[in-house]
């Protein structure tokens, strides 16, 4: 979890490649109304999340059932990241990558092909409560060896 650019997508999935279990993108899973919300530079809200965040969690509970799973999602707030635990709070790891403002502004403006425009990173940020309960990892660092820190406390 964490901040649009922070790393989510390229860490989950070199995370699932290591755990050898499926990668999924928590994009995926929104409607195509949050997404032109979005594409429009408007912050979505809780109303707009709520379904979203519904359908991320039926998915994680069905995927359990069968093997683990790694999901990239913001869950910026304490209420979205226990939405989506509920009935699986046992099952579940967060991992947090942490950085600041201004090295997710850059990365960001260095991805191609994103619905989230940079104008929206402050408002992410506004509402972010960071995990009390989490993995956290700086994201100053590779891809590989965040990966490297995460493993030892999967385990």
């Amino acid at each position: 979890m964490g901040v649009s650019g922070s790393g989510k997508s390229t860490v989950g999935k070199a995370l699932s490649l290591q755990l050898d279990i499926p990668f999924v993108d928590g994009d995926d899973f929104h409607p195509p109304e949050n997404v032109a919300k979005m594409s429009a530079g408007q912050p979505l809200d809780d109303e707009d999340r709520r379904g979203w965040l519904l359908e991320i969690q039926a998915f994680a509970k069905k995927q359990l059932q069968r093997e683990g799973v790694v999901i990239a999602c913001s869950a910026l707030k304490q209420e979205y990241r226990e939405q989506l635990m509920a009935g699986i709070e046992s099952q579940v790891k967060w991992v947090y990558l942490q950085g600041d403002f201004e090295l997710i502004l850059q990365r960001m403006r260095a991805r191609e092909g994103h619905f989230m425009p940079e104008a929206l990173l402050q408002s992410q940020f506004d509402i972010l409560e960071e995990p009390a309960q989490a993995i956290k990892v700086s994201i100053i660092h590779a891809p590989e060896l965040i990966v490297k820190k995460i493993l030892p406390q999967l385990t």
